[in-house]
């Protein structure tokens, strides 16, 4: 199998590098996570680069890039630990407009691929643990037909920035019904209550509570569940892109700590036990790059096989992002944890990400149920 980029990514990567490089510098990233976690200028910046339309259809205003070139992208944002919720809106939100039966969905993606709006997936509730299914929140008609939703969500991204909000609601059936629940795009306004607040990497997320607050049903219970499940599964693989991103810059700057930083007059890097943990690290960098690429090559697969690969992607991404970050900072010493110092942010970025969409153990359960069969020797 080739695994070379094409001109076409390689340039779509070196221009997001670029950008990267000279519009989001650490100090940069400092001043927006004291100014809230999210910068407008960037987000312009974002959209001027073409990239909030990668994966939107051209009659969208988008470029039509598949899943390669928006692995590409968040490779690079994550060497950046770029805050703004790019994969939320652009990877995640507006692809599920795509093909929905909201007759606002056209303004919507083009408002997205312009950056002049801003929808998210607000799908996490508090007794859910991970479960996609485990829907609490009702939507129902009224007498004249339009439906209105009620519940919260909560740690929906940069929902204070959010016009809009993409709403897994029940229909009907239990609580842990699959085929009850539907979708809806429910916009600011009345009957919608935001409590922002910043998370511990740096970016900001909400409370989102919704009181009999209108709603546009996109899809309808039923197609609406594998709608869900497929954008929770972009959203992994773009974390395990991310999250690779995050570890070989962190690796990096490691590295060049090593071989500056010296103990008895010799540079660390002198020093064959810490040479031997820094290959362990790199070993483990390197694994999870694997499986970032399994988990991108695996989004078009029928929806078993797809969601199996993502959870092995994910299990192996987690694993390698709490041993990359531990070490690093191990092999910082004390400044590896101080907040003035570029590693920490590096750190609790992957701690961050392994415990969305389902940490680790969480996908570890998902992977065994799927190999009850055959034990994975086989399959």
């Amino acid at each position: 199998m080739d695994f070379e980029f094409t001109d076409d990514q390689v340039s779509l990567r070196d221009a997001v590098a670029r950008w990267v490089e000279k519009g989001y510098g650490f100090e940069h990233r400092r001043a927006t996570v004291r100014a809230g976690g999210f910068s407008a200028a960037s987000w312009a910046a974002l959209a001027e680069l073409g990239l909030l339309g990668l994966a939107l259809p051209e009659e969208h205003g988008g470029m039509a890039f598949g899943a390669v070139e928006a692995m590409v992208v968040m490779e690079e944002l994550g060497r950046g630990m770029v805050l703004e919720p790019y994969a939320a809106v652009a990877l995640v939100a507006a692809p599920m407009l795509v093909g929905s039966a909201a007759p606002s969905a056209p303004l919507w993606l083009a408002g997205v691929a312009d950056g002049s709006a801003l929808i998210v997936l607000a799908h996490q509730e508090r007794a859910a643990r991970y479960r996609l299914n485990h829907v609490q929140t009702t939507a129902r008609q009224d007498s004249a037909g339009n439906w209105l939703i009620s519940g919260s969500k909560s740690l929906v991204p940069a929902g204070e920035h959010a016009g809009a909000f993409i709403v897994p609601a029940r229909v009907s059936g239990a609580a842990d019904d699959e085929s009850g629940i539907a979708l809806f795009i429910v916009s600011k306004g009345a009957g919608v209550t935001v409590r922002g607040y910043p998370t511990q990497d740096g970016a900001c997320a909400a409370e989102v509570a919704f009181d009999q607050a209108a709603g546009i049903e996109m899809f309808p219970a039923g197609p609406a569940f594998e709608v869900l499940q497929a954008a929770i599964d972009r959203a992994l693989a773009a974390q395990a892109a991310e999250a690779v991103g995050l570890m070989n810059s962190l690796t990096a700057i490691t590295v060049d700590y090593m071989n500056t930083r010296k103990q008895f007059n010799t540079p660390l890097s002198g020093f064959q036990a810490l040479r031997h943990r820094i290959a362990d690290v790199k070993m483990q960098l390197e694994l999870a790059r694997s499986m970032s690429y399994y988990a991108s090559l695996k989004l078009g697969e029928p929806p078993a096989q797809r969601r199996r690969a993502i959870s092995q992607a994910k299990v192996q991404i987690g694993n390698s992002a709490r041993f990359v970050g531990q070490q690093c900072v191990q092999l910082h010493g004390g400044i590896g944890v101080t907040d003035e110092y570029v590693a920490s942010h590096y750190f609790k970025r992957l701690t961050m990400l392994e415990m969305q969409y389902g940490d680790t153990l969480h996908h570890l359960g998902e992977v065994s149920a799927a190999m009850q069969d055959s034990a994975g020797v086989f399959a």
